[in-house]
């Protein structure tokens, strides 16, 4: 059964720029289907389907244990998982310094102790 999931304010910030930055690029029907895509993302990542790898192992040792990314097109959906539920902390695209972005990014540490 999939676990509860939400958006970060910094990650809903991002999907809304996301959104933004397709439709005036490529229109309404493109940025429609790379929400779309996103959500569903986020979705599969709450339902456990999604392939996901730990920042840590990839990225950078030194970031916190838990922190997790899956790929979706051109950006990264950066999360955290505990028993109740998935955190999407930011959308990050793939061309962004993620070292730097992953490792000044606001994980909500109170939410991984309840």
């Amino acid at each position: 059964m999939p676990k509860p999931w939400r958006l970060t304010l910094r990650a809903e910030a991002s999907l809304i720029d996301i959104a933004r930055w397709t439709l005036e690029t490529f229109g309404p029907r493109q940025a429609e289907a790379y929400e779309e895509d996103l959500i569903a993302l986020c979705r599969a990542i709450a339902a456990g389907t999604a392939q996901t790898q730990d920042c840590r192992r990839l990225i950078d040792p030194d970031l916190p244990e838990d922190l997790r990314f899956a790929r979706a097109g051109q950006h990264f959906v950066v999360f955290i998982e505990d028993a109740e539920q998935v955190i999407i902390i930011d959308f990050l695209h793939g061309r962004s310094d993620l070292p730097r972005r992953l490792a000044n990014l606001p994980v909500p540490k109170g939410d991984r102790d309840r």
